[in-house]
């Protein structure tokens, strides 16, 4: 029987195709004004270390201009790059024990742009370059839908968090522009800016932490543990 992902991207007319489906979104309408979380599934579980003492409980990345260069409304796997450093970053938290998680806007959906199907198939190969992650959050919604989980808001923060069992305080969000670290800091989350050449001047004036490179700035977590979000 195929998952509540592959019914969805069948039973929805000018859908694409569902790659194989072992992600569940649990939240699949796009104007229900919740985001859609991929999990795992079928999926063996990654075997996890005891987080140390000193440690984030969670490590969550913003996707585009963050972990894979910013290609918009992408819906073409053949056409995801890696940032600088992405790989080497996202395995420094496994090796932790750390959860990590993706927290990404994806406003293609609601603009017609993209297909569920899409989205997940630019999910997947981004696994294929940087691993497994253990929560994808994904907010469909347009700037006019009004929903809660848009990034600046805190719910696709939130959501992740609550998927993952860890409490916001402790989580870290890494991103490229100041909506990242905004959705961070109204979820009680400790924000790191890695601006890249379209970040505005003003957004790395503002934030409070910031990192010339994504394996930076998972180094400094540690060090920075214990700080106020």
């Amino acid at each position: 029987m195929g998952s509540a992902w592959s019914r969805l991207v069948n039973d929805r007319p000018g859908y694409s195709a569902p790659v194989l489906a072992t992600y569940v979104p649990k939240a699949p309408s796009v104007t229900g004004g919740a985001p859609w979380l991929f999990t795992p599934g079928d999926r063996p579980a990654r075997p996890r270390v005891p987080v140390r003492r000193g440690l984030p409980g969670a490590v969550l990345f913003d996707r585009d201009g963050t972990l894979i260069q910013d290609v918009p409304y992408n819906g073409d796997p053949a056409r995801v790059r890696l940032m600088p450093h992405a790989r080497a970053a996202v395995d420094a938290v496994r090796e932790w024990g750390v959860p990590v998680g993706v927290v990404t806007n994806q406003s293609g959906v609601a603009r017609g742009l993209l297909t569920p199907g899409a989205v997940e198939a630019v999910l997947r190969r981004v696994e294929e370059l940087l691993g497994p992650f253990d929560i994808w959050a994904v907010c469909p919604h347009g700037p006019a839908d009004d929903c809660g989980c848009r990034k600046p808001a805190p719910g696709l923060v939130h959501a992740a968090c609550a998927a993952l069992g860890t409490d916001p305080r402790r989580a870290v969000v890494l991103g490229d522009i100041g909506a990242d670290l905004a959705a961070a800091r109204a979820a009680g989350a400790r924000g790191v800016l890695v601006p890249n050449a379209v970040t505005r001047p003003e957004e790395i004036a503002d934030a409070a932490r910031t990192a010339p490179d994504l394996l930076t700035a998972v180094r400094g977590l540690p060090a920075g543990a214990g700080d106020a979000p």
